[in-house]
């Protein structure tokens, strides 16, 4: 039975592709979501979410109670939103945290997460290969439950 994920991505992925592609890659994200759902069809259904407003995430979030796991790269919001944390916390449903870049490597401000611990994971730095790592991670947890 294929699982339902949900991939959320935050404010300024829509520019992937195109903003500073010598740090964050020349993938689009609708490249990137094409690629994911090509490559796990056969083990996960996908429904694909990106805003650049904090209450939308929240509201995505919220929608992910029937889904089996949530895959989110929060951008900037990753250093900042307690209520994007507490909405992932509230739902219950495993999520995994994912960054293009190195965030350690980064801005000291870029350091710390707010969402990571209420994340089963977190996954830094691959470029966008970091979304496939968060699927499989994801689904292999999901699994194992």
């Amino acid at each position: 039975m294929k699982k339902k994920i949900r991939v959320i991505q935050g404010p300024n992925l829509n520019l992937l592709g195109t903003r500073q592609p010598e740090l964050y890659g020349s993938q689009s994200l609708q490249e990137i979501h094409r690629a994911l759902t090509e490559k796990f069809s056969h083990q996960a259904e996908f429904l694909f979410f990106q805003s650049n407003h904090e209450g939308a995430l929240i509201d995505a979030i919220h929608d992910c109670k029937s889904m089996d796991g949530i895959v989110i790269n929060p951008g900037a919001y990753t250093h900042t939103s307690y209520a994007i944390r507490d909405a992932i916390e509230g739902i219950g449903v495993p999520a995994v945290e994912v960054h293009v870049t190195q965030l350690y490597a980064r801005e000291s401000f870029r350091h710390i997460s707010l969402i990571a611990p209420v994340c089963v994971g977190q996954i830094s730095g691959f470029g966008t290969a970091g979304y496939e790592l968060a699927i499989r991670g994801l689904l292999q947890l999901i699994e194992r439950r």
